[in-house]
């Protein structure tokens, strides 16, 4: 059981923390999807910048909790999660790309859990 617990963390830690660290660095070179499409209209008016520099910034915040996830995993992926949250409730809010929205809720959870985990492991190690 414990080395089940143990080989989900490690795919759930790597998984949060490589794949926010690609995406990220992609909003730079928009190799996988033009990231820009995926902010609304109404938002991209209200910019006081072009919609692909936000989309850098965005990535600099992605590689950041990428990185975090890596080295403080409990921390990093409550990061992770409210990021993927915050992403999905903006697309909900347009009504745009709902798909998308509801794929990263589902990931925003399973970076939760990776926290649980985390704490769960940090409980278990001050009892012993």
């Amino acid at each position: 059981m414990k080395n089940n617990v143990q080989l989900v963390k490690s795919i759930l830690k790597y998984t949060f923390g490589l794949v926010p660290i690609v995406a990220g660095l992609d909003k730079f070179t928009n190799i996988l999807t033009d990231w820009t499409q995926y902010i609304s209209e109404g938002f991209a008016n209200l910019l006081p910048f072009e919609p692909s520099g936000l989309m850098m910034l965005v990535g600099v915040i992605e590689i950041v909790a990428g990185i975090l996830v890596l080295t403080k995993t409990k921390i990093g992926s409550y990061v992770v999660s409210a990021w993927l949250t915050t992403i999905a409730l903006t697309l909900i809010l347009s009504w745009s790309y709902v798909d998308v929205a509801v794929r990263d809720l589902v990931m925003a959870i399973s970076a939760f859990c990776l926290a649980k985990l985390c704490e769960n492991n940090l409980s278990a190690s001050k009892k012993q």
